[in-house]
């Protein structure tokens, strides 16, 4: 195997705007050759996919928030590159780093896609035989088929596309994660472990913090001032967490309610200090418009009054309102969110596309670059595994999701088309986000497909009910994924362009890596779905959230199920996302606050103000750098730690026959039950309530004041912006 160079440089014009007549020359240029494409590589991108495949399954389904595995799987590759240079004598080559990100990131592409749509499967309850007549195998077509289909799309459609973002607009875009995660790799060639030893404590503290909290409940993952659920002598009851029974907090839950609640869960506060305060504070105060002003407003009326604005309300309650009014009006500014980026990125879609008709007129193919750090799979590729797609998905659509109807074939073209159609027009949206924020609008730019395909597909004769709804969904998923795809590849494609790696064995890898990733994907939303589940009810009583899917659900049920259109609420939604617009905020990010649960921004947001704070801790720009570039690698500790350790809890907890639940979990029962004699239950929950908002802002002090500690070599890695 050809020697590594010792040493490279990376380029002074990587991050720049390129001169009159200057070319770019990658850090690893064409005629040099080092290892790329390894068993080292292959394994250790598999072995990391699954990981993260896991966690960002989670996190999506829990939190409502993807997780950026760029950055601790780069960090990982590093500190893994130490290791192998002291154990078998030569570290891991940077390219052989980046082809481990190509592999490995698709976890979170997949995951994010794959978990904004299909578990609405289950809240829909569209996976029960004897409505769909829908076998474990269909079900399992239906969450891993579905969205590998739409991630392969997501590449393909990119393709032509790479040379605009990638190269022609070199310096003009700039690329916010993968400048992040490139430093890492650039700086990390070294071979120091110190970045994974950080990265590995803050694993384990938040696994042994989320295992308290999850398996041992010695304290509540979720601060809150209104009511909470308890379980007293078998029987499930409520208790007001007040701190008195007629103190302020009672008042404000009862009489106007107003009822502040704050995720204490340690993936929140990693989650806030990656995204930073800009973004966490829009979504906050969205959320803050819902629970603080438009619910107490409602709350101020009777019950057949609010029905008016939804006929779908059943009940006064906190709860109650903020599903039926708020969330609705979240979905409209959502919608409206997704149809503006269209409109704002039409200018970009018609270039890049001239540029790539252009390329192909001239025979310059995309496989026919002589240099393999420019050349992407054939146009014929393209096309073969794109006809496969189409094939599939029609054999899929026109078999399973539209089987038995008058019009089947009819409405199989219709769903065929207007996957490709939707998915092509957002795929330079989403590259383009990615490109500037490393944000990507892909909850608003899915409801505007569900909603527009709901559209078009009832007057094209599907008829409403379950089948219509596990069409449209099956679109959505497709779109989905094929988005998250897109604006994930983006990255890696620039950050081989910057390093000197080849666009199609990027490519493959990615391929490979999300076959890989829906398999595990799908594996975790069906455990899921049994324990803690997606849906309230007496086997399941702590639901995850999903707060995408549940988006897709209530859009679909609107549309096509027995529900009624809040044509009203959606509405308000639109003068809401266009007022924020004018404001010049992103309406997405406002409308996402103003659909999820206060809990998980708000404890999104502590997290990003410990990130602002540790940034500001110092005048030292270096220093300050560094302190930041520790605490991204603890937050990305917190998130994986955390992640990983609730879905551990719930998949050990749905194995009645393991031995943990024979033996330890009864233990801790009985332990629990001696200690709580004698103890009033609502006093007990009190306590537990009060104690995890505390133990969460420990929590924090204990990360900023590591971050303190930070010694100054970190500064010359990278730093996310927020």
């Amino acid at each position: 195997m050809p020697e590594q160079p010792t040493s490279f440089k990376f380029p002074e014009n990587a991050y720049r705007e390129l001169k009159p007549g200057e070319t770019y020359v990658p850090m690893v240029p064409p005629g040099v050759t080092v290892p790329e494409l390894t068993p080292r590589m292959f394994i250790f991108g598999l072995i990391m996919n699954v990981v993260f495949s896991v966690a960002a399954t989670f996190l999506a389904l829990k939190a409502g928030q993807g997780i950026e595995t760029a950055i601790p799987i780069s960090i990982l590759a590093v500190g893994l590159s130490g290791l192998l240079a002291k154990w078998v004598g030569r570290a891991s080559s940077i390219l052989e780093n980046m082809y481990v990100l190509s592999i490995s990131t698709t976890s979170g592409y997949v995951a994010g896609g794959t978990c904004f749509t299909m578990p609405a499967i289950y809240i829909l309850k569209l996976n029960q035989p004897e409505q769909l007549n829908i076998g474990n195998l269909a079900l399992f077509l239906q969450i891993a088929l579905v969205p590998l289909l739409g991630a392969i799309l997501g590449a393909l459609f990119l393709i032509p596309f790479r040379r605009y973002f990638v190269k022609e607009m070199h310096g003009k875009l700039p690329f916010p994660e993968a400048t992040a995660t490139n430093e890492i790799l650039v700086t990390g060639a070294s071979g120091s472990t110190t970045q994974a030893w950080i990265l590995i404590y803050s694993f384990v503290l938040s696994a042994v913090y989320t295992f308290a909290a999850t398996a041992l409940r010695l304290f509540s993952d979720k601060f809150t001032t209104g009511m909470t659920k308890l379980e007293v002598a078998g029987q499930e009851a409520v208790s007001t967490l007040s701190f008195g029974a007629t103190g302020l907090f009672a008042d404000l839950t009862t009489r106007v309610k107003a009822v502040f609640s704050m995720g204490a869960g340690a993936y929140y506060l990693g989650l806030g200090f990656i995204i930073g305060p800009r973004y966490a504070s829009i979504i906050c105060a969205g959320s803050f418009l819902s629970c603080f002003a438009i619910i107490p407003l409602l709350g101020q009326f009777n019950l057949e009054q609010l029905q008016v604005l939804n006929p779908a309300l059943k009940g006064t309650s906190v709860d109650e309102l903020f599903g039926a009014i708020p969330k609705n009006i979240g979905i409209g500014a959502i919608f409206t969110a997704g149809l503006l980026s269209i409109l704002k990125m039409s200018g970009v879609i018609v270039t890049a596309l001239r540029q790539a008709l252009g390329s192909l007129m001239q025979k310059r193919g995309a496989g026919s670059a002589t240099d393999h750090t420019d050349q992407d799979l054939s146009y014929g590729v393209v096309f073969g595994l794109g006809l496969i797609v189409v094939v599939a998905m029609t054999l899929f659509f026109r078999n399973v999701a539209l089987a038995g109807l008058d019009n089947a074939a009819w409405l199989t073209f219709i769903s065929v088309v207007l996957a490709l159609v939707i998915t092509f027009l957002f795929t330079t949206v989403s590259a383009w986000a990615i490109a500037m924020i490393s944000v990507t609008p892909i909850s608003g730019m899915t409801v505007t497909t569900i909603i527009i395909t709901a559209v078009l597909m009832a007057a094209a004769g599907l008829p409403k009910g379950d089948r219509a709804m596990l069409a449209v969904l099956l679109v959505g998923g497709v779109v989905c994924t094929g988005l998250s795809m897109a604006g994930g590849l983006i990255t890696n494609f620039k950050m081989g362009y910057w390093l000197g790696a080849s666009p199609k064995r990027i490519t493959w890898n990615a391929l490979v890596g999300s076959l890989v990733s829906a398999i595990f994907v799908c594996a975790t939303i069906m455990v899921l779905a049994y324990k803690p589940g997606y849906v309230l009810s007496p086997e399941t009583p702590a639901p995850l959230a999903a707060p995408q899917a549940n988006m897709m659900a209530s859009a679909l049920e609107s549309f096509l199920g027995t529900g009624e259109v809040p044509w009203l609420l959606y509405g308000v939604g639109v003068v809401i996302a266009l007022t924020m617009q004018l404001l010049g905020i992103s309406p997405l990010a406002f409308g996402l606050g103003m659909y999820l649960p206060m809990y998980i921004n708000t404890g999104i947001l502590v997290g990003a103000f410990v990130s602002a704070l540790v940034k500001k801790s110092t005048s030292d720009q270096k220093l300050s750098k560094a302190r930041t570039n520790k605490g991204i690698l603890i937050a990305s500790g917190l998130i994986a730690g955390g992640a990983i350790m609730e879905v551990l809890v719930n998949f050990t907890s749905a194995l009645d026959d393991l031995w943990w639940n024979k033996t330890v979990m009864p233990f801790l029962d009985c332990a629990r039950r001696m200690i709580d004699r004698g103890v009033d239950p609502q006093g007990l929950a009190r306590t537990e309530n009060l104690l995890g908002g505390i133990l969460f802002v420990v929590l924090c002090i204990f990360v900023y004041f590591d971050c303190r500690r930070a010694k100054a070599e970190l500064g010359e890695g990278a730093e996310l912006h927020g």
